[in-house]
C-alpha cells in the first residue's frame, strides 16, 4: 500500500509504516490473567422502561438503550471479569470513534472490515460505523494455530469482496490484516483501534442513519466459494430484531444473556450483540477459543449471574457434554435457563438429549430447549419452536424417506427411521414453504427445498448480481439451500442440498452416514464427515472419513471393516473410510464441521486424480 492520507498535519502512511514488524510465527492472543476487582458487571434489573426493538435503525436503539444501566460483561479464559461496557459507555466511546472515522475521509456507506475479536473494541467500532454512515463487516479470528496461510487468504478474500476502504484489527491481529492487505488497490487505511484514537476528532455532525440504508454486511461462514458479503439494511435489521425479542425468546425485565459464540458470527452478531441492546438487557461474554478450551466456564457465568438466555450451535452443546466433568456439576446451577437457544446447524435429538440427562442434576430444565432455525441470508432468525415447551421431534421410516423424499411417520419398531427436531413456526411477517424441484409448493411430509419470504430478507449478496440472482426467486421467495419438509405449520429441517450424495439414483443424507460413525464407540470425539467423490465416469463413492484414537492396525481395520458392512446394510452402497487422529476434520469460522474442507482434504492426502484406487481405512 503506496497512498498516503493527510489529516490534520498526520499521515496515514507513517501509521501503516509502524506495522511493518516482521510478522510472529504463531498466533498468540493476550489475555488478562487478573481480575480488576474495582469493576462490577451491569445489574441485571435496568432503571428505564423496557422497549422491545420498536426502533427503525441501530444506533437510535442504542440511543435509548444508554439511558439505563444494563450493558456488555467481558470475561477471561478464568471467568475473571475484565472489561465492563455499559450502553451508555458503548454510545459515547462509539461516537467519539465515529468522528475520527469521519475524518478519514471515507465517504458515507464505505465499507469497514472489523477483525471481530470477542472485545469491547469490536463492539464500539461496529456502532461507531452505523453513526458515521459508513457500513462495517466483521471478519473471523483465526480458527486454530496451524492456518496462517489459509486464514490470511480468508482475509484477503473478504477484503476484496466487501471492497473494504478501511480495516481495523486489535494488536493481536493487525500482522494477519497487514499481510492480507498487501497489494490492495481498495483499502486506504488499516490499524489498531489505538492508532484510530491518535486521530483528531472530526467536527462534522453525525448524521441520523435511514431505515433503507446498509446496516452491515454479513460474510457466509462456508468454504465452498469465494466469500459473500449478505447485505442487511436496518429495515430488515430490526424487522428480525424484533420477532426474536418479542415472538421468539419473549423477552421480558429481569432477562440477562450468557454467550460465547463469535461475533463474526450472525447468530453471535445479531442474536447475543444487536438483540441483549435493542431489549436493553445485560450479556456476559466468555471469547469463543476459551469456551472452546473449558465449556465449563460459559456454564459457570450462567450459573453465577443467574443468566436466562443463552444459546450454543449444537458442537458446543455436546462439548459441554463430554467435557464438563460430573464432579463439577455440584457447583452449578443452571435452574435459572429458561431460553435455551439451539440452532446455527443440523440439531440432533441425541444431542439435546444427553445434554439435558447430564446437566440435570445441576438444575437444567429440558423444556429450556428451544430449537429454531435461520441464516444469515434471513438476518438472523426465521422459524422458532415455542418457548417453554423444550424439543419435539419427529421419527420417520428412514426407507422411504431416501427414496420417495417423503416423510412417513414411524408406525412399528424395529425399522430404521430418521429422527428431526422441530424448528418451529416462522416469525411474524415471514412465510415458510417446501417446494420439488419444479418450484411447486408440497404438501406436509414431503420433502424438498425449504423457502423463505419476509421482512427481513437480505437484498443480495454485496456486488456479486449472479449470486444473488441464484439465490432471490421471483416474488422475493430466498432459495435457503436447505432440504425440510412442513408439518403442521412447523418446520423440520433434512440437511443441505449439498449434503446430499447421489449414488445409483439413490439420494443418501450425509448426516445418516455420519450418525452410524458416531454411534461406535471408538470414535469418542463423536466427529464424523461424509461426502462423495465421482470420477471421471461420472461414478460416484461415499468416502467416510472419521476421527478416533485407535492406533493398533488391528483396532483399525476391525472398524473399517465394521462401518463398511454397516453403510452397507443400511443403505446398499459401498464406501471408503478413512481414519484420522482427533481434531482433524476442519471447520468453517464458525465452528461447523465443513464437509467440503474435509473433501478436498482427502484428495489432497490421497493425491489421486481417480479417488476409487485409495485404500480404504489406514491413511
Amino acid at each position: 500500500m503506496t497512498s498516503t492520507i493527510n489529516l490534520e498535519g498526520k499521515t496515514l502512511s507513517s501509521t501503516i509504516a509502524k506495522l511493518n514488524a516482521p510478522l510472529p510465527q504463531a498466533f498468540n492472543p493476550r489475555l488478562s490473567s487478573e481480575s480488576d476487582l474495582s469493576i462490577t458487571p451491569t445489574p441485571t434489573y435496568n432503571t428505564q422502561v423496557q422497549r422491545l426493538a420498536d426502533f427503525e435503525t441501530l444506533t437510535a436503539a442504542l440511543e435509548y438503550a444508554a439511558s439505563g444501566i444494563a450493558g456488555y460483561n467481558f470475561y477471561d479464559a478464568k471467568g475473571n471479569l475484565r472489561s465492563v461496557l455499559s450502553y451508555d459507555a458503548l454510545r459515547q466511546n462509539a461516537r467519539i470513534s465515529a468522528q475520527r472515522l469521519t475524518g478519514l475521509g471515507l465517504a458515507r456507506g464505505e465499507r469497514v472490515a472489523i477483525i471481530a475479536d470477542t472485545s469491547p473494541e469490536f463492539v464500539e467500532l461496529f456502532f461507531a460505523c452505523r453513526y458515521a454512515g459508513l457500513i462495517p463487516y466483521a471478519m473471523p479470528v483465526p480458527v486454530n494455530l496451524g492456518s496462517h496461510a489459509v486464514y490470511v487468504q480468508q482475509l484477503r478474500g473478504m477484503l476484496e469482496a466487501g471492497q473494504a476502504s478501511a480495516a481495523i484489527a486489535n494488536a493481536d491481529y493487525v500482522g494477519f490484516l497487514r499481510e492480507a492487505a498487501e497489494g490492495s488497490q481498495l483499502l486506504r487505511w488499516f490499524g489498531t483501534p489505538e492508532q484510530l484514537g491518535d486521530f483528531s476528532v472530526s467536527d462534522m455532525a453525525l448524521q441520523s442513519n435511514d431505515p433503507d440504508e446498509i446496516a452491515y454486511l454479513q460474510f457466509t461462514s462456508g468454504s465452498t466459494r469465494l466469500p459473500r458479503g449478505v447485505v442487511i439494511t436496518e429495515r430488515a435489521l430490526m424487522s428480525n430484531l424484533q420477532g426474536i425479542v418479542r415472538h421468539g425468546l419473549e423477552i421480558r425485565s429481569g432477562d440477562r444473556c450468557a454467550s460465547w459464540l463469535p461475533f463474526y458470527h450472525d447468530m453471535g452478531l445479531v442474536g447475543m450483540v444487536m438483540a441483549p441492546m435493542v431489549a436493553q438487557v445485560s450479556v456476559d461474554y466468555l471469547a469463543t477459543r476459551d469456551f472452546a478450551i473449558r465449556p465449563l466456564q460459559w456454564l459457570r457465568l450462567i450459573s453465577r449471574n443467574r443468566a436466562t438466555v443463552a444459546f450454543s450451535q449444537p458442537f458446543g452443546l455436546k462439548l459441554c457434554t463430554l467435557r464438563v466433568r460430573d464432579s463439577d456439576l455440584e457447583d452449578l446451577d443452571l435452574s435459572s435457563w429458561r431460553a435455551a437457544g439451539v440452532g446455527a446447524e443440523m440439531i440432533r435429538p441425541d444431542t439435546l438429549r444427553n445434554f439435558a440427562e447430564k446437566f440435570a442434576p445441576a438444575g437444567f430444565d429440558a423444556r429450556a430447549f428451544l430449537p429454531c432455525y435461520g441464516l444469515a441470508e434471513s438476518t438472523l432468525a426465521v422459524t422458532f419452536s415455542q418457548i417453554g415447551e423444550g424439543f419435539d421431534s419427529l421419527r420417520v421410516d428412514a426407507g422411504t424417506l431416501v427414496d420417495k423424499k417423503m416423510a412417513v411417520r414411524l408406525q412399528a419398531e424395529g425399522r430404521k427411521f430418521s429422527e428431526f427436531v422441530n424448528c418451529g413456526r416462522p416469525l411474524p411477517g415471514h412465510t415458510v414453504k417446501v417446494v420439488d424441484d419444479a418450484g411447486l409448493e408440497l404438501p406436509d411430509l414431503r420433502v424438498g427445498s425449504v423457502l423463505v419470504q419476509g421482512s427481513s430478507i437480505m437484498t443480495g449478496y454485496y456486488n456479486n448480481p449472479e449470486d444473488t440472482e441464484k439465490t432471490l426467486k421471483p416474488g422475493n421467495w430466498l432459495d435457503t439451500g436447505d432440504l425440510g419438509f412442513v408439518f403442521e405449520s412447523d418446520l423440520y429441517v433434512t440437511g443441505r442440498r449439498t449434503d446430499v450424495i447421489i449414488v445409483n439414483g439413490r439420494n443418501i443424507r450425509a448426516q445418516d452416514i455420519e450418525e452410524l460413525a458416531e454411534q461406535q464407540p471408538e470414535v469418542r470425539t463423536r466427529e464424523a464427515s461424509a461426502f462423495g467423490i465421482t470420477d471421471a465416469n461420472d461414478i460416484t463413492t461415499i468416502v467416510l472419513v472419521i476421527e478416533c484414537r485407535l492406533t493398533s492396525v488391528t483396532d483399525r481395520q476391525s472398524l473399517t471393516g465394521r462401518l463398511q458392512r454397516l453403510v452397507y446394510m443400511a443403505f446398499g452402497v459401498n464406501c471408503l473410510v478413512e481414519l484420522v487422529p482427533p481434531h482433524t476434520l476442519p471447520r468453517t469460522s464458525s465452528g461447523k464441521l465443513s464437509r467440503f474442507a474435509a473433501r478436498q482434504g482427502f484428495i489432497q492426502r490421497t493425491s489421486l486424480a481417480d479417488p476409487l484406487s485409495a485404500e480404504s481405512g489406514d491413511k
